[in-house]
């Protein structure tokens, strides 16, 4: 396929995966690109507007505010992934689980899972954070604990599924043991929605921790986190807004690629998608 073709019939891939791998490359190189130091400013340029000096001006405490923000896309990056695979590892683990071997077994994950679904993400999270304390450590163990739901409901749904399949079968014939179908002949065919929902999550999670920041109750100052610094701007949105707007700008473009990137990823994955576009 020409690169021409691809791109116009996976434009939101293309379009995702740039933005996310613009954040990424930030993220790892972030002492290579910084202009200035994150942690350290001069009280003389407190509140400084954008200028040539610091392009994005600077905090109360004369910190940089760009320097700032790429640092803080390598934390909340690392937020987002880390408490995705938290709970990419509990959803798939319980949906395989709950869709291989039904019965009890599926009604008590599935109950489970509904009860927690019922719950708001953010009011669990606010509760787990409120019994652990504020921290990055208890911000993954919180985030890691609450939006896992979704991932073993589509788990379940694409075991089902490939269960009932002949090769699965004819693996239960000659005396695979359930572990080795699940792992050699299930999960590999259930990962196409499964990276879909890994996508979206991430995106969610560093919503959610930017939330937790906002509050107080996720990365605690110094650190250059994204909702930490929209919320250590409140007081100042008369007299210096860019302190709130640039890290307001950062998440809703990362959130955005992600979100364009995971439904560029369902379209690209999902076989009855592709036959309708061609």
């Amino acid at each position: 396929m020409e690169l021409k073709t691809f791109i116009k019939r996976n434009k939101g891939l293309v379009i995702g995966g740039s933005i996310v791998s613009t954040v990424i490359i930030i993220a790892i190189f972030a002492s290579l690109i910084a202009p200035h130091s994150f942690r350290i400013g001069n009280l003389m340029d407190s509140l400084s507007p954008p200028c040539k000096k610091f392009w994005l001006g600077t905090d109360q405490y004369g910190r940089d505010i760009l320097s700032r923000l790429i640092y803080g896309a390598r934390l909340s990056l690392m937020i987002g992934f880390v408490a995705q695979s938290i709970n990419t590892f509990i959803g798939v683990t319980l949906g395989l689980i709950a869709g291989y071997y039904g019965g009890i077994v599926d009604d008590i994950i599935m109950g489970i899972t509904n009860i927690t679904l019922s719950m708001p993400v953010l009011i669990l999270a606010l509760v787990i954070m409120a019994l652990l304390g504020p921290g990055i450590i208890n911000l993954f163990i919180a985030l890691g604990l609450v939006n896992w739901t979704y991932t073993c409901r589509i788990a379940r749904a694409e075991t089902l599924s490939v269960r009932a399949t002949t090769y699965t079968e004819a693996a239960q014939a000659l005396g695979c043991s359930s572990f080795r179908i699940l792992r050699k002949h299930v999960l590999p065919n259930i990962l196409g929605p499964i990276l879909v929902i890994v996508t979206l999550g991430v995106a969610d999670a560093i919503l959610v921790a930017a939330t937790l920041s906002f509050l107080g109750l996720g990365a605690q100052p110094p650190t250059p986190e994204w909702g930490a610094m929209l919320s250590n701007g409140r007081n100042y949105l008369y007299f210096a807004p860019w302190i709130s707007i640039f890290p307001g700008v950062a998440l809703f473009i990362t959130i955005l690629g992600l979100n364009i990137l995971g439904d560029g990823l369902r379209d690209f994955l999902d076989p009855h998608l592709k036959t309708i576009k061609r």
